[in-house]
């Protein structure tokens, strides 16, 4: 098992925490929940929106970021990471979208079929 961040989480709006390192969005998985938490609070002392920690299979979440075109990392146990000081000024998440508006597809993520067969999956875990 391990946690992600996950904002609006069991919605149809739900979006997951990435970092763009270089042009690439990056899903950290932390080993330890206290970890990912400490990391959520981070976020919103930066004004980010409330994160959720999620319990997930490590495969799942390796999965979904091929699928979406993501890249992944796992923070070990005890590693302090750290936010970076600059915040995207526009996301391609939106906190405050209705849920019946949210999009059915982008451009560079999964399509909407598939985001539903991996929350199914994903769900079915819990």
């Amino acid at each position: 098992m391990v946690y992600v961040l996950l904002f609006n989480a069991r919605t149809e709006n739900e979006g997951i925490h990435t970092l763009n390192i270089d042009g690439k969005d990056l899903v950290l998985m932390f080993e330890h929940e206290d970890d990912a938490t400490r990391f959520a609070l981070m976020l919103e002392a930066q004004d980010f929106p409330e994160a959720t920690v999620e319990a997930m299979e490590q495969e799942d979440i390796e999965e979904f970021c091929e699928s979406a075109g993501y890249s992944c990392r796992l923070v070990e146990t005890g590693s302090l990471a750290m936010p970076p000081e600059q915040n995207l000024e526009q996301t391609t998440w939106n906190p405050d979208q209705p849920e019946e508006a949210a999009p059915s597809s982008t451009t560079n993520g999964p399509s909407q079929t598939e985001l539903d067969r991996l929350r199914q999956q994903l769900e079915k875990l819990l």
